[in-house]
């Protein structure tokens, strides 16, 4: 007992370090849990799982599994097809069979294994598996439509790949005993759909009984993982593997019945699958045996290498011929495809069946799928930003700001960000409020940020900075309470100081975003300081020209909003605390107007006078939802 929970609590530091040091170095975290895992396994012998586990490594891996397709489902809303659906469905409709013709081509000719275990093993290969694929996009600077056709495929093809290798297995059983084809495929394609069925009728109980308060608050997680894990292994036992279609099909039904309350979970289920996929990676590298790896020959290096260069660019420019996609992405998509937990674990399921049928090159799975998982893991995830480079399919490579109220200190803070070539967004209910910052060519959004269809609408991966500054500091509050689970909570700002005092009318400091200026400057304080004339201004330090210089050319009254590091990061003066500055930052500070003469006052108010003269009533259109 003592021992199970070592082995548990060593796999959870190995887990979440690597995930740790993988945030800390920019490293691709799967590549750092698989070397975590095979060291602490076949390598010195510190964690053997299925000593551990026994019978039990199985089960817990299946469940593991079928929880991380149920969350990566949660996250498919069809709203996303509306702009990438065409590569969506060719890559589930074409790239599946593409794929498993061209993956048993290259098991078969290539890696010398029998026809049976060949077809299998290629049915098994048109997976790729969110636990990889996530990890992956979240430390990589990939565009927004190719990101989002991996993610989709990812998570939608890692039940039909083993339905793939359902079906090729159920086949070669019965073939001994007369069956065919057609007496094979009905019985796969009932059981497959009575999963499906079974996954949106669990995902419509679940719609009725949450918002209806059947269930209390306190019990929705419970109860929600409680019906995945049930729903998966009762489907297991309608068919092997049916359980994976039935999660996909109750995360996705859910992410499309527009639940109000599973909002509240997320965070939660966000931290589970973190826990899930370090867990399941150290668990399977650590499962590797040596003898596994003896079996390796040379003609699999070469399988591997026609895997990478033949059978997945082959499957994706073949199932995307002839579409809108531009080839730049066709040609990232094809190169990235890296393999994970689902791969492994139903590979060494049907090593062992098909041993058990007398094929004797079923015990290599174990040893060659894993070889697969490492080698598409180092070989993407080490090459994924780089390729999104070289093929210019990347997203903005600086730290964007989020802004959100469009009044005339921010739309002056965005102009000034924007011209440091900061990525910057300007959201607002308001068509009109927005009018100045469009005028400037400043990206705005016109909509409710608070608003689900806002997460389909607008992107927000490419800002890792938020501002909430509109009149209603309430609002402004839920807005970084609401985002500072995705964000960060030391990325999200507000205007205005928080209150330490015991006054039962402030809001909770544990609500609000981090207070922006060391004064605490409040919404209507910018707002009179702008109508006097503040302004912004900015100025690059030098090992000759710091800090303290810059203070002294600077009115008495100037307040230190950040400093824009040269690689773009955003570090904000706070009430709490204060970033240090060095050479080659520029420092944003909010200043009174400077005295003019009297030559410079008279010359901005002839220049004034010109503009109101020439500028003529404008009548422009309100569209919500609407980016410009």
């Amino acid at each position: 007992m003592e021992q199970q929970a070592l082995v548990i609590a060593l796999i959870g530091v190995l887990g979440i370090g690597a995930q740790w040091v993988a945030w800390r170095t920019g490293w691709p975290a799967i590549v750092l849990m698989l070397g975590a895992g095979f060291l602490a396994g076949p390598a010195f012998g510190v964690i053997d799982p299925e000593a551990a586990f026994g019978p039990m490594l199985e089960p817990v891996i299946s469940i593991g599994v079928a929880l991380i397709l149920f969350e990566g489902g949660l996250s498919l809303n069809f709203r996303e097809l509306r702009k990438y659906g065409e590569g969506v469905w060719r890559i589930v409709l074409f790239g599946v069979p593409f794929g498993w013709l061209f993956g048993s081509l290259a098991a078969y000719y290539v890696a010398g294994l029998v026809w049976p275990v060949a077809i299998l093993f290629a049915g098994i290969l048109v997976v790729t598996g969110p636990t990889v694929v996530q990890p992956l996009l979240r430390q990589s600077n990939v565009s927004a439509r190719p990101a989002a056709i991996l993610r989709w495929e990812a998570i939608v093809n890692d039940p039909f790949g083993a339905i793939c290798a359902v079906v090729a297995y159920e086949y070669f059983r019965l073939s001994a005993d007369g069956a065919n084809t057609f007496s094979v495929i009905p019985t796969m394609a009932f059981a497959v759909a009575a999963a499906a069925g079974l996954g949106y009728l669990a995902a419509r109980l679940i719609a009725f009984a949450f918002p209806r308060g059947l269930v209390p608050e306190f019990l929705k997680v419970p109860v929600l993982l409680v019906t995945v894990v049930g729903l998966s292994v009762v489907c297991n036992l309608i068919e092997h593997e049916a359980g994976l279609v039935a999660v996909t099909v109750m995360g996705v039904a859910l992410a499309n019945m527009d639940v109000a309350s599973l909002r509240s979970i997320h965070p939660f289920k966000q931290n589970v699958a973190v826990l899930l996929v370090s867990g399941l990676f150290i668990l399977l590298s650590a499962s590797l045996d040596f003898s596994e790896l003896r079996q390796f020959e040379w003609r699999f290096a070469l399988f591997l290498a026609a895997l990478l260069f033949l059978v997945r660019p082959a499957t994706i420019l073949t199932s995307l011929a002839f579409s809108s996609i531009p080839w730049r992405e066709r040609l990232f998509l094809a190169w990235v495809a890296p393999r994970g937990i689902v791969l492994v674990a139903i590979s060494g399921l049907f090593a062992f069946r098909l041993s058990e049928l007398g094929y004797g090159d079923g015990s290599i799975l174990n040893g060659l799928s894993f070889a697969v998982v490492v080698t598409t893991i180092i070989a993407h995830g080490f090459t994924a930003n780089i390729v999104a480079r070289w093929l210019k399919v990347t997203g903005e490579t600086r730290p964007g700001l989020l802004i959100v109220g469009a009044t005339s200190w921010t739309t002056a803070l965005a102009r000034q960000m924007h011209d440091l070539e900061t990525p910057v967004m300007l959201v607002d209910t308001s068509w009109a409020r927005l009018r100045s910052a469009r005028q400037a060519g400043i990206p705005t959004y016109h909509g409710e940020i608070l608003n689900e269809a806002t997460e389909h609408n607008l992107d927000l991966s490419p800002f890792q900075v938020l501002v909430a500054a509109t009149e209603n500091e309430a609002y402004n509050t839920l807005v970084c309470s609401e985002f500072a689970p995705e964000i960060g909570t030391d990325s999200v700002y507000q205007l205005g100081e928080v209150d330490e005092g015991d006054d039962p009318r402030a809001l909770p400091a544990s609500l609000r975003g981090r207070a922006l200026f060391a004064s605490g400057f409040g919404v209507y304080d910018v707002q009179r300081r702008q109508l006097e004339g503040w302004e912004f201004r900015r100025t690059t330090l030098s090992d000759k020209y710091g800090l303290d210089d810059v203070k002294v050319t600077l009115p008495d009254a100037t307040s230190m909003l950040l400093i824009l590091k040269p690689d773009g990061r955003m570090l904000f003066f706070t009430h709490a605390s204060a970033p240090e500055p060095k050479a080659g930052d520029t420092i944003i500070s909010y200043s009174p107007p400077r005295e003019k003469t009297p030559e410079e006052a008279a010359a901005r108010r002839n220049s004034k006078r010109r503009k109101a003269s020439t500028d003529a009533p404008q009548t422009e259109p309100k569209i919500a939802g609407e980016m410009t």
